[in-house]
């Protein structure tokens, strides 16, 4: 089926009507970032960007896409898996406090734009914090009633290789609905394909016309373009072995050696989890609570112990990164826990590339 660009607000409508928060793509600071909209005028029409390793440009495009970049800066993840949270609150009464669990109204969310890289990144956080007697309830109140609209990549990005990580362009499942924005000439559609129940009975609800074999085609077409033009390229074949075999491998030092242990590369990943939890006192006594934050493997409290950091050096710390990200999580969640979205690369103020220290490795491997 087939809905028109005249048409595209409806769908955005129909969500709010539904009492969505719709989250979408919109421009902020020269980049593209993923926030509450409002309707289609919040959208990145006509923009695109322009993605290398440390490097970062939104320029306008060659046409009036809606979705015409790549990926936005932060993923999805910061709706499901909050930054930061209280747990709990405390009061004092008497000579004792009174602890109060603290309770967030949980928005109902409409996410439109998701690329299917995002989505398996979903995924992957599902098996982190849907498992059987360790969900992680705050996540799994957010993600309950979240309803994902993906758009297929009609570009590829200069640090993309979903191709690889077999994520991608095309979404295939976890979706409600996705669409595949056709722009040629006069001719600027939407191809909708239905995932759910939820997302057809929202179809149904929508100007729909049939789709052309044409259309069809020309979507298969951009697609198979899309794939073909991937800015980065990994090798995953042996590379779980590759990585886990190799724990005092040379090219861990020539990494740590650029490397700024910044963690930015893990607060921009869609999938990566860690985090902590922090008790914050008033200066008066009388109040505290304990928070829940993001943390990441980088920081040098992370793995702190009595007896001291456990990885007490950049090396270790960048080790333990990549190696879990490859290779460990296969053996914890039954998949990679990268997607190929390429955001590592380009928000990382060095230029680590992770596609070019695995080819790096494996070259070395080979060569011994």
């Amino acid at each position: 089926m087939k809905l028109s660009r005249d048409d595209f607000p409806l769908l955005l409508q129909l969500l709010q009507t539904d009492g969505y928060t719709v989250v979408g793509p919109r421009l902020d600071a020269g980049a593209v970032i993923y926030d509450e909209i409002s309707g289609v005028d919040d959208l990145p029409a006509g923009w695109t960007d322009a993605q290398e390793a440390g490097h970062y440009r939104l320029t306008r495009g060659d046409d009036p896409s809606l979705f015409g970049y790549t990926a936005g800066v932060q993923s999805w993840k910061r709706f499901l898996f909050r930054p930061q949270r209280t747990l709990w609150q405390a009061e004092r009464e008497g000579d004792g406090f009174a602890i109060r669990a603290h309770r967030d109204e949980t928005p109902r969310y409409a996410f439109v734009g998701m690329r299917a890289c995002e989505l398996h990144a979903v995924a992957v956080q599902d098996k982190v914090f849907l498992r059987e007697g360790a969900t992680e309830t705050d996540y799994a109140a957010r993600r309950k009633d979240a309803l994902f609209v993906a758009v297929n990549c009609a570009t590829a990005g200069g640090t993309c290789f979903c191709v690889s990580m077999e994520t991608g362009p095309r979404a295939r499942e976890g979706f409600d609905l996705a669409l595949t924005e056709l722009v040629d000439g006069d001719r600027h559609d939407f191809l909708v394909e239905t995932g759910s129940e939820r997302g057809a009975a929202l179809a149904a609800r929508l100007p729909l016309v049939p789709a052309t074999d044409e259309d069809t085609a020309a979507a298969d077409a951009l697609l198979a373009r899309t794939a073909a033009a991937m800015g980065r390229t990994m090798d995953t074949g042996g590379l779980k072995s590759l990585l886990q075999d190799n724990p005092e491998h040379p090219r861990w030092d020539d990494v740590a050696a650029r490397c700024l242990s910044c963690a930015n590369c893990t607060f921009v990943c869609p999938t990566c989890f860690c985090h902590t939890e922090e008790d914050v006192t008033d200066l008066d006594g009388l109040r505290a609570e304990r928070r829940q934050r993001w943390d990441s493997c980088f920081t040098m409290d992370f793995s702190h112990l009595p007896g001291g950091p456990v990885r007490p050096d950049v090396r270790s710390r960048y080790r333990q990164w990549m190696t879990h990200k490859l290779a460990n999580w296969i053996d914890q969640f039954g998949e990679s826990g990268c997607v190929g979205c390429g955001r590592c690369i380009t928000w990382c103020p060095a230029g680590i590339d992770i596609t070019a220290e695995v080819a790096a490795m494996r070259a070395s491997a080979e060569e011994t």
